[in-house]
């Protein structure tokens, strides 16, 4: 597959702050993660009109990473906050309720990301159990994990991952895959009926540069992984083989400033909080939408709007894609 030309990504939205993580309807809505205020959700329309879902109790504040879309057009939001985290639900109308704040009696750290399988459970990553987070920027993190919510089931499905992020499920429901963020993998566990993690396997290993965040899914089955630092895109088949690029916009000082300090055991916040590339600001997730599910729309950490490409491969319809989200349209205010 030929590479992207880094000319051709086009922007859609204005003045989101933090827009990390991207969702995507099938009423040509995209929503990402958003920091304004006391944090909520952005909600942008196909000419780029931006709404909020905010927090309506003034008393209340989120630092939303990961988002989920439930129907009804309610959110799971992983809160990111300096020392701890845990999954909450925004309602359309600003009503915010915890989810989860804690598992086995212990409050849950820093949280990355929430996920709605077809069956209805909730997954939740937690990139790391050590304060602060920057701290764990290393080869030998080892403390990420995932949480599954069934029910009044809750429990640890995976523990002892480099920094868990972003996963996803094979469209059959019988492997998850996992980035590992700064333990530099892929990982993929096999998936009981009972949503028993098993099998740990690493299928890619990164190099260079890239320090896989976001994970979806092509039509194809073809993972497809968002690189902070090096702004690449790659295409991985579930099996590890023939990964491709598919684009990117990496500034060479940067990428190996960042490694030095990789190597070094002294990455931080300032190799995150900046990124000097040209167009992609640190891209963080990814998510295919459209009629054809043929527009990629990349998440970002340190821009203000969204990022997009036409994708040459369409992406695998996401569970939420169709969910009836009547009550939360009937919320947002375009104007």
């Amino acid at each position: 597959m030929a590479l992207i030309d880094i000319g051709h990504v086009g922007r859609i939205g204005s003045g989101l702050q933090r827009p990390e993580c991207v969702v995507t309807h099938c009423s040509g809505l995209v929503f990402a993660s958003d920091w304004a205020g006391h944090g909520g959700i952005a909600a942008i329309a196909p000419d780029g009109a931006v709404a909020r879902i905010g927090i309506a109790d003034p008393q209340k504040a989120l630092r939303p990473n990961g988002i989920a879309l439930e129907p009804g057009g309610s959110f799971l939001v992983a809160h990111l906050g300096s020392d701890r985290g845990g999954l909450f639900r925004l309602h359309p109308d600003g009503h915010c309720e915890v989810v989860l704040d804690s598992v086995d009696g212990t409050p849950l750290p820093p949280s990355n990301f929430p996920l709605l399988d077809a069956q209805g459970r909730i997954w939740l990553t937690t990139s790391t159990r050590v304060v602060p987070r920057a701290a764990d920027y290393r080869a030998d993190a080892r403390s990420g994990f995932v949480v599954r919510i069934d029910g009044s089931d809750v429990r640890v499905v995976a523990d002892g991952l480099g920094y868990a992020n972003e996963l996803c499920f094979s469209a059959d429901g019988r492997y998850a895959f996992v980035n590992e963020t700064f333990g530099r993998r892929l990982t993929r566990f096999a998936v009981s009926a009972d949503g028993t993690f098993s099998d740990r396997t690493v299928i890619w290993t990164f190099g260079s540069g890239d320090y896989p965040d976001g994970l979806c899914l092509d039509a194809d089955g073809h993972l497809w992984v968002t690189s902070i630092i090096s702004n690449r895109v790659l295409r991985i088949a579930q099996d590890g083989t023939g990964p491709e690029t598919v684009i990117e916009d990496a500034d060479p000082v940067h990428v190996a400033e960042a490694e030095k300090a990789y190597r070094a055991n002294s990455m931080g916040r300032p190799h995150l909080d900046q990124q000097p590339a040209r167009v992609l600001k640190n891209i963080s997730s990814l998510a295919f939408g459209g009629p054809q599910l043929r527009t990629a729309y990349l998440g970002n950490l340190l821009g203000d709007c969204l990022m997009s490409f036409e994708s040459p491969h369409a992406g695998a319809r996401p569970v939420h894609f169709d969910f009836d989200i009547s009550p939360l349209l009937d919320h947002l205010d375009f104007s």
